[in-house]
């Protein structure tokens, strides 16, 4: 498995350090499961914006069909 390194600020590293802990969890595992969740909301909203558009522009493409 590839692995990645990331830099943090002190206060930074603290707080993941404690919002790990909270949650019973591994830094890593937490920094992790928060990285592959912002990828999967980019994706999520690009999908709802391209669905908008395709709804927006429905008659018009229609129209042009």
């Amino acid at each position: 498995m590839a692995a990645l390194n990331l830099r943090f600020t002190d206060e930074e590293l603290d707080a993941l350090r404690k919002r790990a802990e909270a949650e019973g969890r591994s830094m890593q595992s937490f920094a992790h499961d928060a990285v592959i969740a912002a990828i999967n909301e980019h994706s999520r909203l690009f999908n709802e914006a391209a669905a908008h558009v395709l709804r927006a522009s429905e008659e018009l493409n229609r129209r042009l069909a």
